[in-house]
């Protein structure tokens, strides 16, 4: 997630390293932190497959700023992963807030609608934190009241979540059709 996050802010525009943690850190860093150690490895790689491209800068003081731009190359990569995601970016909520505050990039609406659509099929799947047997524990019968708020919370959000899908599908249906 953290590439997919690097390649979607710079798709925004150029960023200093710098700016773009901040941006980072802004979408998820209160879930998954991003650390200096992780970001600069993985913009280095994106600068070695030819998908970012970074230039010094004069900084503001000694030290020269390095700005990161988006290849040609890099916004392919982007759009191509935001088309087709990872199981686990549908299944993992905080992996899929990620991939949604870049989902608008992609400028087909048969494509964004295509996405939710997985999310959509995942959140309709009958599941829960805990089993009894094979089956799905619900949170009225659940008696710990630690984990009954856990489903009764995680039900709301799902709720919630399954009616924005269908209200956005609507939407990208209708852009599509309109096409």
């Amino acid at each position: 997630m953290l590439e997919l996050s690097i390649l979607g802010f710079l798709d925004e525009g150029p960023l200093h390293g710098y700016e773009l943690k901040e941006r980072i850190h802004g979408l998820s860093g209160h879930v998954r932190p991003v650390s200096d150690g992780a970001l600069y490895p993985a913009i280095t790689r994106l600068v070695k497959s030819g998908l970012v491209e970074s230039r010094s800068e004069p900084g503001t003081g000694a030290a020269p700023r390095r700005t990161l731009s988006l290849t040609d190359a890099g916004r392919a990569e982007l759009l191509a992963r935001l088309r087709s995601p990872k199981d686990a970016e549908i299944t993992d909520g905080q992996r899929f807030f990620t991939l949604l505050a870049f989902l608008g990039r992609l400028p087909d609406p048969a494509d964004q609608a295509a996405v939710l659509r997985r999310r959509l099929d995942f959140l309709t799947t009958p599941a829960s934190f805990f089993y009894k047997g094979a089956a799905p524990v619900r949170a009225e019968d659940e008696p710990d009241p630690f984990r009954r708020g856990m489903l009764r919370i995680a039900r709301a959000t799902g709720t919630e979540e399954k009616a924005w899908l269908a209200e956005t599908l609507e939407e990208l249906d209708r852009k599509a059709a309109g096409a």
